[in-house]
């Protein structure tokens, strides 16, 4: 007795062929997932980086409420961090005894970042300080 295959044989389970674009589908969505988590990492540790930079800046600018006349030149470094602190006069439009004089304040700070500098600026107006009455003597 001769046995035929049946035209209605129904396949069971999965063959290689579709095993492996199963796999590779799966691959490239980890992949992009694990890409996607990680730059939201990374941008966590820039933006902490940022923050901590403008913090910098805020207390250096914080450090004087007056600029003497000369003005005031600093630089430093803090923590990985590298500051420096410039000032020039600033024109006012009032001029005479009374008129407060102004200094323009420019604080950058700069840090390394993923092979490149990066840097924050900082801008603000001082006054400028008054000179003490009597020559400065007590």
């Amino acid at each position: 007795m001769l046995v035929r295959p049946s035209r209605h044989y129904r396949q069971r389970g999965f063959t290689i062929l579709e095993l492996l674009v199963a796999f590779a589908i799966m691959a490239i969505s980890l992949g992009m997932l694990y890409r996607a988590s990680g730059g939201s990492a990374r941008s966590v540790g820039d933006m902490e980086r940022y923050q901590r930079a403008t913090v910098l800046a805020e207390s250096i600018m914080a450090m004087r409420d007056a600029v003497p006349e000369e003005g005031w030149a600093e630089a430093g470094q803090v923590a990985g961090f590298d500051w420096r602190v410039a000032s020039a006069p600033y024109p006012t439009e009032v001029n005479g005894p009374t008129a407060t004089l102004l200094h323009e304040i420019r604080v950058v700070v700069s840090w390394p970042q993923g092979g490149r500098v990066q840097q924050l600026e900082l801008a603000t107006l001082r006054p400028q300080k008054k000179p003490v009455q009597g020559g400065g003597r007590l």
